[in-house]
């Protein structure tokens, strides 16, 4: 870096893996001068060499470097392994600021430790945004969506950029301060659970068309593309077609075919999962689209499990005609599910973490750039506008009556695959919390019944107030 370069640059990026680099090129191409760092050097200098060639990019190659390029307040944005490596860049990059300076973590932290760093770095008089980004490359490079957490003040320091960067969409940009602390995070990982809930419903309706009806990979995808031309246009479903026209210049084959069928996560779905629990809110179909990603780990244990268990064969009675529409009903159905659960899960932690989250905010800004991008979310934007109160979606229109009218589809494409040996777990969760939620008494009355019996817990009943317990059995007479 040269002295002309000193307290020249906007903003800066420290981690210039992917996303870094693209998120970097993104700010430059809307005319912000871009800092630039790396821990291994010789990734900034290629940077800087090839994509950021001619570009307001400054390449700085210590962190002293990267800290005196940026204009003051100083922005700092990481993009950099969430954990451990986290903490190290922070460590390493606080004492260099000034109060005032802004650091702002941009991946995907877990929200108690965004929890614990924002405290720190605010004790010192710095500011500290979390902030969730998705779109992957594609996203960051061209806009992606942004959920901002933190203070006000320090938000709206680096608010006239992100508002620049993010994807524009009809009703503005796709970012918003979202609230305190880890509100943007939250949110962050909410978002990655719904987007592995909806992941697992299209693999399951793809197992469903290839086992289960016997169907061609072009004519899935031909059943796919026409679902992304209607009601179910979504960046997930976008893709899914595309995958599906890819073949191997090698085998010939479909690239589909011949990838191992074996999900990995990074533990954003397992967070979901686990606050979720802690929270006290179902989202069964979250968590089993998380479940199934870890029992495909399982390969080698599933390849012998296939020979000595021996399950029914795939293969549907019926028409396609029929089959292939229902199919549609069970996915879009299976897709507001996922929606459904995760916005019933902000909306409790909103609450008890004191986020004061605003929904049909959360639901806007997800409307473009990110990877649950879907026409889905206008819907559910305009149900949280007319009822900032709303717990489930499922309650608003048009929803409600989606799940009257298209329950059946769902229902049918579960039944044919359960009778014919087909995992369906994210489909199947999602319809029974469909049932269970619309189920005005449910058999849980034997559950406190049992646990009355076995640790005296208690019950109410439905005709009296209070709280009672019945002496099921003499424990002083038991042989």
């Amino acid at each position: 870096m040269t002295e002309q370069q000193t307290g020249t640059c906007d903003i800066g990026v420290i981690g210039m893996a992917v996303m870094g680099q693209n998120l970097a090129l993104n700010m430059e191409s809307k005319g912000f001068t871009v800092a630039v760092f790396n821990r291994t050097t010789s990734r900034t200098e290629a940077f800087v060499r090839e994509r950021g060639q001619g570009k307001n990019v400054v390449g700085a190659l210590t962190l002293e470097d990267f800290v005196a390029a940026l204009k003051p307040p100083r922005k700092a944005m990481l993009m950099v392994q969430a954990g451990a490596g986290t903490d190290a860049v922070i460590d390493a990059l606080l004492p260099l600021l000034d109060p005032g300076d802004l650091i702002i973590d941009g991946g995907n932290s877990f929200y108690d430790d965004t929890e614990r760093r924002a405290a720190a770095v605010e004790a010192e008089g710095r500011g500290y945004i979390g902030t969730g980004v998705s779109g992957g490359e594609y996203g960051a490079l061209h806009g992606p969506s942004i959920m901002p957490g933190g203070t006000e003040t320090a938000y709206a320091a680096v608010e006239p950029i992100f508002t620049k960067i993010a994807a524009q969409v009809d009703d503005g940009p796709c970012c918003a301060y979202l609230g305190p602390g880890s509100a943007g995070h939250y949110v962050k990982m909410v978002h990655n659970g719904i987007e592995y809930g909806i992941m697992q419903v299209l693999a399951e309706a793809y197992d469903v068309m290839q086992r289960g009806l016997g169907m061609t990979v072009p004519e899935i995808q031909e059943v796919v593309a026409g679902w992304n031309a209607g009601e179910l246009q979504s960046f997930l479903v976008e893709i899914t077609a595309d995958i599906l026209t890819h073949k191997d210049p090698d085998t010939d084959k479909f690239v589909v075919e011949i990838i191992q069928d074996s999900a990995a996560q990074k533990g954003t779905g397992k967070w979901t999962s686990q606050s979720a629990l802690d929270h006290g809110i179902p989202i069964p179909t979250i968590t089993a689209a998380t479940e199934a990603r870890i029992l495909s780990s399982f390969k080698e244990i599933r390849e012998r499990a296939d020979g000595i268990l021996q399950g029914a064969t795939p293969s549907f009675a019926g028409p396609r005609d029929e089959l292939i529409p229902a199919l549609q009903d069970a996915v879009y159905l299976a897709a507001v599910s996922a929606y459904a659960q995760g916005m019933h899960l902000l909306t409790a932690a909103s609450a008890e973490r004191n986020y004061d989250l605003d929904f049909a905010t959360v639901a806007r800004i997800w409307k473009g750039g990110c990877i649950i991008r879907s026409l889905l979310l206008e819907p559910i934007k305009q149900a949280f506008a007319a009822d900032p109160d709303l717990t489930n979606i499922m309650l608003a229109e048009p929803f409600a009556s989606d799940v009257r009218e298209r329950a059946p589809g769902l229902r049918r494409i579960v039944a044919a695959a359960v009778s014919q040996g087909l995992p369906t777990p994210a489909m199947s969760a999602a319809l029974n919390y469909i049932e269970g939620y619309r189920t005005a008494r449910l058999p849980a009355n034997l559950v406190q019944a049992q646990r009355d019996y076995f640790g005296a817990h208690t019950y109410q009943r439905v005709d009296k107030e209070g709280a009672y317990h019945t002496e099921w059995q003499d424990i002083h007479n038991i042989s």
